[in-house]
């Protein structure tokens, strides 16, 4: 018994402690905060996989994709439900993930697993005008920036490369990612040298929370 609770106790202290808060705040060209950008960190250490199970959400709502920019760990597998009353034809031909899904009211199809990094582009055949995003990241820590252009994630202790992604950010432009060396607290404010891409309307999900951005 005392070797079991030994062995459990040692494999507690070797976990890492996320007991630090690094709090990143996206601005665009012209100084205003900047929603819905993604913000993941990547490290040459090793990093916990993701949930093993572990769901995520691309909803089709009022004729558009809900939320219009998911971002999910490589691994998950996301659901496509319809929420409309209507037919939706679903593709992306992206690198990271190609797929079609004829997605009818209340008969939804199985989730799709997204096991490639990158951005993956969705589409639908039958309203050519939705258009949304799922961003596959190989990291547990992230997440999008809010109406504020802020985002906090509590992570472990140690070096990481800090990556911003958004479809109005022209990844061909001035490299934006950055080297970080985490020991405390920190606070990051990122602002971006170009101006935003052409987008489509704002959208906003049910918290009420920005998931786009014009």
């Amino acid at each position: 018994m005392l070797k079991r609770c030994l062995c459990i106790l040692s494999c507690l202290l070797s976990l890492p402690a996320l007991a630090t808060e690094l709090a990143v705040t996206v601005l665009t060209e012209d100084g205003k905060p900047m929603p819905g950008a993604v913000i993941y960190l990547t490290s040459e250490q090793a990093l916990p996989g993701v949930e093993e199970g572990a769901v995520a959400t691309m909803d089709q709502v009022n004729k558009q994709f809900a939320p219009h920019i998911l971002v999910v760990q490589k691994g998950t597998q996301v659901s496509f439900p319809n929420s409309d009353s209507i037919q939706h034809h679903v593709y992306s031909f992206s690198a990271a993930k190609t797929f079609q899904l004829q997605l009818y009211k209340d008969n939804n199809p199985a989730p799709l697993p997204f096991d490639a990094e990158g951005k993956v582009e969705l589409g639908c055949n039958v309203h050519d005008w939705m258009l949304g995003y799922i961003y596959v990241v190989d990291t547990p820590y992230f997440g999008q920036t809010n109406k504020k252009g802020q985002l906090s994630l509590n992570i472990a202790d140690g070096d990481y490369r800090l990556h911003i992604r958004h479809p109005r950010i022209e990844e061909a432009s001035a490299n934006l990612d950055r080297n970080l060396s985490i020991h405390a607290d920190e606070q990051v404010a990122i602002q971006l040298k170009q101006p935003l891409l052409p987008g489509l309307n704002e959208f906003e999900d049910d918290t009420d929370e920005f998931i786009g951005y014009e």
